[in-house]
């Protein structure tokens, strides 16, 4: 795909001998759990996730959703226990690294050293967005702002084929991104859907105008730059 930059031919036969497997989840399977240790690297090659924190009483807050190319439990396999835990959102298929070889990959492939830093950098820099969102908009701007910005992510891997996009997520995934309550969450989609900015399904969201949810949000977008997949 032209978004991911190529390997070098080291790097591929490299990456090639790290990957242990592959791994399919249904969705609603729970691939990393706050807590624990997981002796995996997984880069998710299809489908929808979304990582998240949870309170004692149960209270959750998602924090950022995954799409193809992103890198899964690499603050695992660096800091040890898990800080947040990873749902599917949809089928999944997941290629799967032994993380006790990651230190070989920053020894003897620097350039993939850098891309791990790269996505680990890009992480940062989308939660910087996000608690900008959280802090300072409104709720129907943060509705709008997340939904353009899902929008971004997936078209930027292929998945909007046309002008619309189906994003697999419901009302209460939508109101644990935003700290919203679910009644709340409810009047403030039917705002945008009564704009025909989205149309609201079962269990999706189809998004009609991505550039007038950039309007209303007052967002510029992802920029647009070749990304490292490991």
């Amino acid at each position: 795909m032209p978004n991911f930059r190529e390997f070098e031919p080291q790097e591929l036969r490299f990456v090639s001998s790290f990957k242990a497997g592959e791994l399919v989840a249904e969705v609603g399977t729970t691939l990393l759990s706050e807590g624990n240790h997981s002796a995996h690297l997984y880069t998710l090659l299809s489908g929808w996730a979304f990582r998240y924190k949870t309170l004692q009483d149960g209270r959750r807050q998602i924090l950022n959703y995954l799409l193809p190319g992103d890198l899964i439990g690499l603050q695992g396999s660096i800091i040890g226990e898990l800080q947040h835990s990873v749902e599917a959102l949809s089928p999944l298929v997941l290629c799967v690294f032994q993380r006790d070889r990651l230190s070989e990959l920053f020894r003897n492939h620097p350039g993939l050293g850098f891309d791990i830093t790269w996505l680990a950098a890009q992480e940062e820099r989308m939660l910087d967005d996000h608690l900008l969102s959280l802090g300072r908009r409104t709720a129907l701007e943060r509705a709008a702002y997340l939904i353009a910005f899902l929008y971004q992510r997936a078209a930027s891997v292929g998945l909007a084929a046309s002008s619309t996009l189906y994003v697999p997520i419901t009302q209460m995934h939508v109101a644990d991104t935003l700290g919203l309550s679910i009644v709340h969450t409810n009047k403030t989609l039917r705002k945008l859907a009564d704009r025909s900015l989205i149309r609201w399904l079962d269990r999706s969201c189809e998004v009609l105008d991505v550039d007038g949810l950039m309007d209303l949000a007052g967002w510029d977008g992802l920029p647009e730059r070749r990304r490292p997949l490991i």
